[in-house]
């Protein structure tokens, strides 16, 4: 059966597809013939006996109707009836070899099930060659592989915590995993599949079942292709192609459609999505949210073309990762909400582009060179506000000009990160599952990127939380108003120069920047340019903290429903949220992040309008600490900030904590008050303690409370360095019981003090 197709990739030269699963010998492999009416193995009517290598007639995992929460957490639209489900022909393969398919089965399922021990089996491998296949299944995966064998051993001996040293790593090697997938060339296969929701073992919320994607591994999976050729097609009411641990596409050409994620591989900050070469296009997100390739570890990118939209209006990206994402070759075309930031060690160059406003389907963007010819260009198939593209002719230190409908664009902020936001997961099943219409090709122009073969250097950058060891306010620009940003507002410049007031027009990738934000229509538009004010930022140290805007003002009188208010993170990673200003500041102040980090504010005339232009950003921090010397992942960050935000521990001025100053007995005595919230106590006992100076209350306060001593002779020593055995004494004396955990000798830095009294806050 003839399927219509996603839009395919164009490009201006063929793409290298690797061979590493290439078909075996007709002799060494298993021909299965699917049908209605019946199936056949190598000719025959194919067994019902489970023993057989290839059998029909199991039953379907599927998620029951009539249970109730005590089965698991599936929604009403994720239940199936025993009647659909039994209509359902299941073609099970039971030991390793190579099998061909074919045919057609309008209710069923393949299903690859090597037994429970086949995990630990190196020759527990199967090869699916898809020659033409085409199968629906509506109440789980049309296809699975359930026990084969895992390839990455490491995983699987810390999983049995029989190694709890292991770190998961991008360049794990799955050539030997025992699920693999290969399209033959000049084929069309289809798989149009359900899913099947979190399902518990009896009497308790353990998982027993639960399959997400139309095209589903429990272990590691290959997937390959003869040619461009060989077409693979993937529609789900959910997910579409998912592997547990490790998935590797190394050729053919895949078209996915997804209700959820186009791509997803499940265990957290460990699996790794590698794409070595083949032609890969996603539409996700065609439900309520959805990523185009969401990795919960690591995405990596070395050859091949690849296309991923995701969902128009939860925060999801064409990209996503918990891990860094490397992009190291081939071209890349990534559409979003928000795409994920990539890794700054990739090895090819990239460029991320964060609108200030939405883009509307059907905009034609183009990234044209300094001979105006056309570098990279797409039509954008859904909205969005997130562009990442990638491809060997992006060159560094190269000035590129960006056009979206034939309009020059500017950006006004540059950073190392970009717009950012995740969706959850989740989505729920269509009434029906239809294929897309059509083929339209997204990347045009002559000079489009093409496949890469990863070679070269590996960039450098600076730590992006570099700042001055010593930064005092006074020394900012007179005028600088850190509330206030317009254009070039954020992040260093790396040189680029402003073509007019509109923001700069130039697109120059370095070394250190390859993120453009704030990017909108420039003065050539014609349009009346606009500028924007918000108010209720306030500055706290280096950083600047927004946590309610009182107002936002433009320097022009525009429709406050023409304004989108957008909150993303930077880097991108974990938000992203806009309004428009017509909904009121209720609904702006809403959008408003909780959890510490570092976000950008950007107040922006919608894309598309005919009137006006124009895009104001603001960076500010949560949780931030007044402090240029104590930065987020530093060891005593969490502690500096818990005792600061108790008002145990203040700044030395200047902005600075200063972590490695000594800390004096003075010092620790009042620290020593303000953990206990004590008041200040008079005391003629030392005469070394000047009466009404800062400390010499608390030192009262510690005699009296027999927590310090003097040296008998009436001396305090307030200005004598403390060691960390004498503060671990000072707080057993504060605290009965206490124990200290830290173990600091010798003379005790702020920074350990911080450590040390931060454990009496725990308690």
């Amino acid at each position: 059966m003839k399927r219509n197709r996603l839009p395919a990739l164009v490009l201006a030269a063929a793409v290298v597809l690797s061979t590493a699963c290439g078909a075996r010998a007709a002799d060494d492999e298993t021909r299965i013939v699917l049908s209605d009416e019946k199936v056949t193995v190598d000719g025959r009517t194919a067994s019902t006996d489970p023993e057989s290598a290839v059998y029909t007639g199991a039953e379907i995992v599927y998620y029951h109707d009539g249970t109730d929460e005590t089965y698991g957490e599936g929604t009403e639209t994720e239940k199936h009836s025993a009647e659909e489900a039994g209509a359902h022909t299941v073609v099970t393969i039971t030991q390793p070899g190579t099998y061909r398919l074919s045919g057609e089965l309008s209710r069923g399922q393949i299903a690859i099930d090597l037994g429970s021990d086949a995990k630990d089996d190196p020759e527990a491998v199967v090869t699916l060659i898809l020659d033409g296949v085409d199968v629906t299944c509506t109440v789980a995966p049309a296809l699975i592989f359930y026990n084969v064998y895992e390839c990455d051993r490491e995983f699987v001996a810390y999983d049995n915590d029989e190694n709890p040293d292991y770190q998961a790593t991008p360049d794990v090697d799955t050539t030997a995993a025992g699920a693999n997938v290969f399209i033959a060339a000049g084929t069309e296969n289809n798989f149009t599949g359900s899913h099947v929701a979190r399902i518990y073992k009896e009497g308790t919320t353990k998982k027993l079942h639960k399959y997400d994607a139309a095209f589903y591994s429990k272990m590691s999976m290959n997937v390959d292709g003869a040619d461009e050729t060989g077409v693979l097609n993937i529609v789900s009411d959910n997910e579409g192609l998912d592997a547990e641990l490790h998935l590797t596409i190394n050729g053919g050409r895949i078209y996915i459609t997804s209700q959820d994620d186009g791509i997803n591989t499940n265990e957290d900050f460990v699996s790794v999505t590698t794409i070595n070469g083949g032609w890969l296009t996603v539409d996700a997100g065609n439900g309520a949210e959805g990523d185009g390739i969401d990795s919960n570890g690591y995405l990596v990118i070395n050859g091949g073309a690849v296309w991923t939209m995701a969902n128009e209006r939860s925060g999801d990206g064409g990209i996503d990762a918990d891990s860094p994402i490397q992009i190291n070759g081939g071209s890349v075309s990534a559409f979003g909400t928000r795409n994920d930031a990539a890794d700054s060690a990739s090895r090819q160059p990239y460029m991320e582009l964060a609108f200030a406003s939405t883009l509307p389907a059907g905009s034609v963007v183009e990234l044209r060179g300094a001979d105006g010819q056309v570098v990279w260009g797409a039509e954008t198939l859904k909205t969005c506000q997130s562009i990442t593209l990638s491809g060997p002719e992006l060159a560094l230190d190269t000035p590129y000009q960006l056009y979206v409908d034939d309009v020059l664009q500017c950006w006004s902020g540059n950073s190392f990160g970009m717009m950012g936001g995740r969706g959850g997961m989740g989505g729920q099943r269509p009434d029906g599952m239809t294929r897309p219409d059509g083929q339209q090709p997204p990347v045009t122009g002559e000079g489009a990127p093409q496949p890469f073969d990863g070679a070269g250097e590996l960039p450098q950058r600076p730590d992006r939380g570099e700042r001055p060891e010593n930064f005092d306010p006074s020394q900012l620009p007179e005028g600088f108003d850190p509330t206030q940003f317009g254009h070039g507002g954020m992040g260093g410049f790396g040189g680029q120069t402003a073509a007019d007031g509109s923001g700069f027009t130039e697109f120059t990738l370095t070394e250190t920047t390859k993120s453009f934000s704030g990017v909108c229509d420039s003065d050539a538009s014609g349009k009346t340019r606009v500028s924007f004010t918000v108010e209720g930022a306030q500055r706290v140290g280096w950083n600047t903290v927004l946590e309610t805007i009182t107002a936002i003002t433009s320097s022009v009188d525009i429709d406050p429903a023409l304004v989108q208010v957008t909150v993303t993170d930077d880097p991108s990673e974990n938000c992203a949220a806009s309004c428009k200003l017509s909904d009121g500041l209720e609904a702006v102040n809403a959008l408003l992040p909780e959890d510490d980090g570092d976000y950008i504010l950007t107040v922006a005339a919608v894309s598309g309008n005919e009137t006006y232009t124009g895009a104001t950003q603001l960076s500010f921090a949560v949780g931030a600490l007044p402090f240029t010397d104590v930065r987020e992942g530093d060891e005593s960050y969490d502690a500096v900030k818990a005792l600061y935000e108790a008002g145990v521990m203040e700044g030395v001025g200047g902005g600075r904590f200063d972590p490695e100053g000594t800390v004096t007995r003075a010092q620790a005595v009042t620290v020593l008050a303000r953990l206990s919230g004590a008041g200040s106590a008079g005391s003629d006992a030392f005469s070394d303690v000047e009466a009404g100076s800062w400390y010499s209350g608390f030192v009262g306060w510690a005699v009296e409370n027999g927590i310090v001593e003097g040296d008998g002779q009436g001396h305090f020593f307030p200005h004598t360095a403390v060691t960390g055995e004498q503060m671990a004494l000072m707080l057993s004396r504060l605290e009965e019981g206490f124990t200290d955990a830290t173990g600091f000798t010798g003379e005790l830095t702020r920074a350990q003090l911080a450590r040390m009294a931060a454990q009496l806050l725990e308690k």
